[in-house]
């Protein structure tokens, strides 16, 4: 069956650079791909702004119907009237099409209910916009119960202030029981079940982290690392080879919506835990990143961040300044941080030199190479060596037992026989330190 016909829609503001509409709108592209849609074209037109009520001019509108066998024109009421009728002719006979080459519209920002309902008119197709297909995406993808929560909140969030927009049912009023006289309009009894829904969302996710949080408590005092940045980095990959770990890989934007915790492997002493996260993107919807906040609040709980880059994307650069702008917007910018350039095997000669003299204090690896990966493993390892703190421990000859505890929590320096009992000299995170001279007493 072949997929749905997509037209993409961008706008070129004075705030934005040609290069930096392309970027995006190729990146929409992959987006539509991963949604099931084919994208067969683009529309691009200079404005001023985004806020135009049309969206578009009205030699761009007629061009877009060219491409969906719309109209071109906005109706501005909800009934037509004979001189809308007259001008809808016209348009038509001016601007004839034989042929609908797109299905879909897709706009590359965010549109208001009043954008949305002027740009259905004038196509006379599906409008969609850019938060709107990521959410389809997220939906799509969601397999948690957790993550099917937060990826149904943000779609009611969304859906909300556009009921009255995507063609939902009549305003007709409908009989309350026991009443008499009228009751609510369907548009209103839709949007009190919106409220209804989201409050037994919220109610059934403050259960859910209540028990994610017992989890995490048993974590804190093991040493963290989460893998951060752009989506389809290859975070699910690295995950994959540092920890043995099989969360779901593919390249694909998403592929990941679920927290994954494993420990690093071979295994240290002390262990490393290893955390896959969400991937972000431009134009993240804020209500995604509000839903997700749980799920990022990996990153919060990690000692370090890997921010991972695809070193063969050339828009890099802008991908490293998303995922900046996200962490600080959940309050992690603080957590220290490595940029890590992955996919450095699909580099040209000379590329990846290039990639070390830019940014210097930069780790880079290759996910599918095995020796790379192993080089990463030993990095993350003496990072967390070279920064847990050093201090001595003696166990008495009446504690013995927790000899075996000690070696088992924390990295054993020096061994020292001594009259009262074994002196440690210890590396191990501070919680695992202060934990351990609590039980020694």
């Amino acid at each position: 069956m072949p997929k749905p016909r997509a037209i993409l829609v961008g706008l070129l503001t004075q705030q934005r650079d040609p290069a930096d509409l392309d970027a995006s709108l190729d990146e929409l592209a992959r987006l539509c791909d991963t949604l099931g849609l084919q994208p067969v074209g683009r529309l691009i037109q200079r404005r001023q702004g985004t806020g135009a009520a049309y969206v578009l001019g009205e030699g761009k509108l007629k061009e877009l119907a060219a491409w969906t066998g719309g109209t071109g024109v906005v109706h501005r009421g909800p009934q037509k009237t004979q001189a809308d009728e007259e001008e809808e002719e016209d348009e038509l006979n001016a601007f004839p099409t034989t042929e609908r080459r797109a299905d879909t519209v897709v706009v590359d920002h965010e549109l208001s209910p009043s954008q949305l309902r002027n740009l259905k008119s004038a196509c006379g197709v599906e409008v969609l916009d850019r938060t709107g297909v990521i959410i389809e995406i997220f939906s799509q993808r969601a397999r948690s119960r957790e993550a099917r929560l937060q990826v149904e909140l943000a779609r009611l969030q969304y859906l909300a202030p556009r009921l009255r927009e995507l063609g939902g049912p009549s305003e007709r009023q409908q009989g309350g029981i026991g009443a008499k006289g009228s009751g609510e309009s369907s548009l209103e009894l839709d949007r009190r079940k919106i409220r209804d829904r989201m409050a037994e969302i919220r109610k059934e996710q403050a259960l859910l982290e209540s028990t994610s949080g017992v989890r995490r408590n048993r974590r804190t005092d093991l040493r963290q690392v989460a893998l951060v940045g752009y989506t389809n980095a290859g975070k699910s990959s690295l995950l994959r080879v540092l920890t043995g770990a099989e969360p779901y890989v593919a390249d694909q934007l998403f592929a990941t919506l679920d927290t994954t915790v494993r420990r690093l492997s071979p295994e240290v002493t002390p262990p490393v835990l290893v955390t896959d996260t969400v991937g972000f993107i431009q134009d993240l919807p804020h209500s995604l990143v509000a839903s997700f906040r749980s799920t990022l609040d990996a990153a919060l709980e990690a000692s370090l961040i890997l921010q991972v880059v695809d070193a063969s994307d050339p828009t890099w650069r802008r991908q490293e300044a998303v995922t900046a702008e996200v962490l600080a917007d959940i309050d992690a910018a603080e957590i220290p941080r490595i940029l890590l350039f992955n996919k450095c095997d699909r580099l040209e000669p000379g590329q990846e030199e290039a990639l070390r003299a830019e940014r210097p204090e930069a780790w880079t690896t290759a996910a599918h190479d095995p020796q790379r990966v192993v080089e990463l493993h030993d990095r993350i390892a003496a990072w967390f060596s070279d920064h847990d703190p050093i201090e001595e421990l003696i166990v008495p000859w009446a504690r013995a037992a927790m000899m075996g505890k000690v070696r088992a929590q924390a990295t054993v320096l020096e061994e020292h026989f001594e009259d009262e009992g074994v002196r440690y000299r210890l590396r191990a995170p501070q919680t695992v330190l202060d934990r351990l001279r609590a039980e020694v007493g």
